[in-house]
């Protein structure tokens, strides 16, 4: 139930009865701060003109008036300008019911509205790192969120798999490989390839010190680097389709592939539609070709393609290199009309770094210059970059924390970390594996998505697996906590109520657990409006902060009052419910027993 909304209502209701007629808009009704005593507050300010009465004669006569007339009203209290309301616990037992018998409590209807959320975006030169991590988690989440909100979703993969980079790989394979594969090396596809574009970096800058050495300009020595050359040589001849380096191309990207499959099973995230670059860069060739034609974009005398974006206050932007290759942008515009034209989507969102905002800013402007309106439904999810406590990652030094080695390595700390703390006593092994990739991934995945997307975020593997404060595993274990609770109970043959009966009493802690409850549906409204699963990750730990806090205080089992002990283990299954409801939304599993 949307309180906020039904009781404007009834507030608008006794103003006009005291009052005359008044403007709903003019009427606020807000949680109570923590430090009043209350559960809503309405300002009067706005209504002392027609009330023509001070603020606390006014805010007392509406007070007054609500709790003779509304049920729902149980006291008041009055702080100058502001009338804090109490609701009646018949109120809250009518919400705690309401929430009990929605199947689909906090998600809403479905809707005709469709979103493609693009995500992942891996260069096939290399395996995902800790980066992608954050970037798959955030949209697989944010898709969650949007489908929780009635939106048609599709997740979308767009592999860059063609470009300088990969082709630095397949020449420093060519070089150093001695025909080397995943199946004679013992490794991931994904990683042997990674292998090589390391390879290549080391012997640019052995090539370019050479040449420095002998007295040429670093600038200079960097295009004249003799595998630079070659690399780019490769790129020319992929470009016309030469049968070696196409043949080449095919075989280490089909290795990536397999590895990259791996990576996204063990992290839980998949997609509806996987678009490739190598399909739709020729697209955009035609339509750089397109905006010659109309006049939007002009030619160098290099060959080169650029459009003049500085009447719009940005700079010029390349579009087609001399030799005819394609860049990011050429093949983006491609996309995002190949997209458009078959899913008709009615808003586009790319989760990619703020490294990229310039990119995208410049990509809705060309489309929009192009005469394409639907560009404005086109949205940058822009976030910040992970860091670890030893600085920046650099994929070319190979000094990434490899996602792969992160998975197993937080599979592995939470086992030990559970098992130390007896969590694992008496489970089969099979128990174990399962809980402790739970417990490992959910750790990981909360710690990520519990930050605001556009902050750059510090991770540290060892403070993300604790059992205690605002971790994963925190939250992971008061949901077995509850799921034991309600074991024990039915072994001791107590039944369990779905609903509380009207007329029962409620201690604080459980009215504030009912309020929280009822809070899910407007959490999750809010973080679909701001594309935030850090507001969901907020919401699962206060639920569960309170609940454990309602634990300690007070007895569950052991309660003698059969009705109280019934009413207390129905709340529980509902705070259980709506935790692993919202850890669903950040893509974490909850489990059962721990």
């Amino acid at each position: 139930m949307n309180i906020e909304n039904f009781l404007q209502q009834k507030s608008v209701e006794a103003i006009s009865a005291l009052y005359g007629d008044v403007d709903s808009k003019l009427v606020q009704v807000q949680k109570t701060r923590k430090d009043f005593e209350g559960d809503f507050t309405l300002v009067v300010f706005p209504f002392l003109k027609t009330s023509r009465k001070g603020p606390e004669a006014t805010a007392d006569e509406i007070g007054r008036y609500m709790t003779e007339h509304f049920a729902e009203i149980k006291s008041f209290n009055v702080v100058k300008g502001f009338l804090n309301i109490n609701l009646s616990h018949d109120f809250w037992i009518d919400c705690f019911n309401d929430i009990v018998s929605d199947e689909n409590f906090g998600f809403a209807p479905s809707s005709s509205r469709s979103v493609m959320v693009e995500y992942s975006s891996p260069n096939t030169n290399k395996p995902l790192h800790l980066g992608h991590i954050r970037n798959n988690l955030l949209g697989y989440s944010v898709s969650r969120l949007l489908e929780a909100n009635g939106n048609k979703v599709m997740k979308v993969n767009l592999v860059n798999d063609r470009g300088i980079h990969i082709c630095k790989s397949m020449l420093a394979w060519q070089m150093f490989g001695n025909g080397e594969t995943p199946a004679s090396s013992g490794m991931k596809g994904d990683h042997l390839v990674g292998k090589y574009y390391v390879a290549f970096d080391k012997e640019y800058k052995k090539e370019i010190k050479e040449l420095t050495d002998n007295g040429m300009s670093e600038e200079e020595a960097k295009k004249e680097a003799p595998v630079m050359k070659k690399a780019q040589e490769m790129l020319r001849k992929w470009e016309a389709r030469d049968p070696e380096v196409y043949e080449l191309w095919k075989t280490m990207n089909g290795w990536v592939y397999e590895g990259f499959d791996k990576t996204y099973k063990d992290m839980g995230v998949g997609f509806d539609r996987v678009y490739y670059e190598s399909q739709t860069y020729l697209l955009g060739k035609s339509l750089v070709q397109e905006g010659l034609d109309k006049g939007i974009f002009f030619r160098k005398e290099d060959g080169s393609v650029w459009v003049d974006l500085e009447s719009d206050g940005l700079d010029q932007k390349l579009l087609l290199r001399g030799d005819g290759t394609s860049v990011y942008m050429t093949q983006d515009l491609g996309t995002a009309l190949q997209r458009h034209d078959e899913y008709r989507f009615d808003q586009m969102v790319y989760v990619v770094g703020n490294e990229q905002n310039y990119h995208f800013q410049v990509l809705k402007l060309i489309l929009k210059k192009l005469g394409y309106a639907w560009s404005d439904s086109i949205y940058h999810l822009s976030y910040g970059m992970v860091e670890l406590p030893e600085g920046k990652m650099k994929s070319r030094e190979g000094t990434v924390v490899d996602a792969d080695d992160l998975i197993a390595e937080m599979v592995k700390t939470a086992r030990e970390m559970s098992a130390e703390l007896g969590k694992l006593d008496g489970l089969s092994e099979k128990e174990i594996d399962d809980i402790s990739r739970m417990v490992g991934l959910g750790a990981l995945k909360y710690f990520i998505l519990k930050v605001d997307p556009k902050k750059t975020m510090l991770f540290d593997p060892k403070e993300s697996i604790d059992f205690n404060g605002n971790t994963g595993p925190f939250i992971q274990y008061t949901h077995a906590r509850i799921r034991s609770v309600l074991r024990k109970a039915a072994e001791m043959g107590i039944e369990v109520n779905g609903t509380i009966s009207k007329g029962a009493e409620l201690a604080d802690k459980e009215v504030d657990i009912i309020r929280q409850l009822n809070d899910f549906e407007s959490s999750v409204a809010l973080a679909g409006e701001n594309l935030s699963p850090a507001m969901i990750a907020s919401y699962c730990y206060d639920m569960a902060k309170e609940f454990n806090q309602y634990y300690h205080d007070y007895s569950f089992l052991k309660e003698e009052n059969e009705t109280v002990r019934k009413n207390r283990l129905g709340i529980a299954v509902q705070v259980a419910r709506i935790i692993k409801r919202g850890m669903a939304l950040l893509g974490i599993d909850v489990p059962e027993r721990m």
